[in-house]
């Protein structure tokens, strides 16, 4: 009778653990859109205002920044840097795909910053300004969501995780 009470205590505060790991989730990819934000702003900001070419305006920023974005940052400011001769997209492709896990990403918000990378490093002033511009906005759209939706959804992970744990425990005993 004590195993089939504890065991049951188990699996609810374990699925209680999972729901809130769940909606901590939510939170982390949001911060994670919100400092991606920032370091766009930071670029635009040595790439128009300081004139500085591509590769050492990633580095700048990279340097100033933490977390796997600055770390992508700084790789393919490293990369640029060694001139192999390869273009900026494909730097960029290859880093953003190795870094797709640690940077928290969906596939359509993974899509997009590859897609900010094709059109950043070819461009005159003024479409590079405004290829970060249009990013900044699609980016804005996603911390928007997240920032709305999150409330709701931590509640709902973690009510689903209780919910579920009690669940399994009635139907074990």
């Amino acid at each position: 009778m004590w195993m089939k009470i504890l065991g049951s205590a188990l699996v609810t505060v374990s699925c209680s653990g999972l729901g809130m790991w769940k909606a901590e989730q939510w939170k982390e990819h949001r911060k994670m859109l919100e400092q991606i934000r920032k370091m766009i702003l930071l670029l635009k900001g040595e790439i128009l205002y300081a004139h500085a070419p591509l590769g050492e305006a990633l580095e700048h920023v990279g340097r100033k920044s933490e977390g796997a974005p600055a770390k992508l940052f700084c790789q393919v400011a490293d990369r640029i840097g060694q001139q192999d001769g390869e273009l900026f997209y494909d730097l960029w492709k290859e880093a953003v795909n190795s870094s797709r896990e640690e940077l928290l990403m969906t596939e359509k918000e993974c899509q997009e910053f590859q897609a900010f990378g094709e059109h950043l490093g070819y461009l005159d002033l003024g479409m590079q300004e405004r290829t970060i511009e249009l990013y900044l906005e699609q980016l804005g759209l996603s911390v928007d969501f997240y920032r709305e939706h999150e409330r709701e959804r931590i509640k709902l992970c973690t009510s689903l995780g209780f919910m579920g744990g009690l669940f399994l425990s009635i139907i074990m005993c």
